[in-house]
């Protein structure tokens, strides 16, 4: 009948409640439209003696009445209310990216899509950049050092070449100023792409690097395993 913390269910406060008020209506009704002295010595016996089970369900909850005001009486009318417990905030959404959403974009929305992942990655004022006469520059934001990188987003089927690689390195430094100039291959890079990049300084994101970095890993955290492991 009670809980743990001494409080009636409210199914059976409501259905003492319902009992209660069915017999105080009945009284009021009988007072009030015939003599007392006869609804007392006459009707309320018959009804107790015509309907037992009515009887001994309303005198029940008139006890249970009685033991809730007596119990509410006995804390000096003081409510408990349950203990404050803190709800921690949720975890924060994180912006990713399945690869074959990556490999579904157009490639304008694959830049904008790399633009995402830096301001998510915390980098400052990421903007695609890319477009005709971009002299190789799609993506450009800059870090908390506020250094400059200047991503070209290659989202070709096919692993990009060493001519493309080359183009990059032409103006990503003289043209944009870049202190760090990032090629990222949808489908990774030739041989000689790579070989071109480690000796003029260019950082590759092949398909492995960019599926950890759409994953939700920090592009910093990506590029210092792939040094590791070069």
């Amino acid at each position: 009948m009670f809980d743990e913390d001494g409080s009636l269910d409210p199914f059976l406060k409501f259905l003492l409640c319902a009992v209660v008020l069915l017999g105080v209506a009945k009284t009021l009704w009988a007072w009030l439209t015939d003599d007392v002295a006869r609804w007392f010595s006459v009707d309320v016996w018959h009804w107790i003696t015509g309907f037992p089970w009515w009887s001994g369900l309303s005198v029940g909850a008139l006890l249970a009445l009685v033991m809730l005001i007596r119990r509410a009486s006995a804390d000096g009318g003081v409510v408990y209310a349950e203990p404050y417990e803190p709800v921690e905030d949720p975890e924060p959404v994180v912006l990713t990216y399945r690869m074959k959403q990556l490999s579904a974009m157009t490639p304008t929305g694959f830049e904008h899509a790399c633009a995402e992942m830096l301001a998510r990655d915390g980098f400052h004022r990421p903007l695609r950049v890319g477009g005709a006469g971009d002299l190789g520059a799609d993506v450009v934001a800059y870090d908390d050092e506020n250094r400059k990188l200047v991503l070209q987003c290659k989202k070709y089927a096919r692993p990009v070449g060493s001519k493309e690689v080359q183009r990059f390195n032409g103006t990503a430094r003289p043209e944009h100023g870049a202190d760090l100039a990032l090629i990222i291959g949808l489908n990774g890079f030739t041989q000689p792409a790579i070989d071109f990049a480690q000796r003029h300084n260019l950082t590759l994101i092949g398909r492995h690097e960019l599926k950890r970095w759409a994953h939700g890993e920090h592009l910093y955290s990506v590029l210092t395993q792939q040094n590791s492991t070069a």
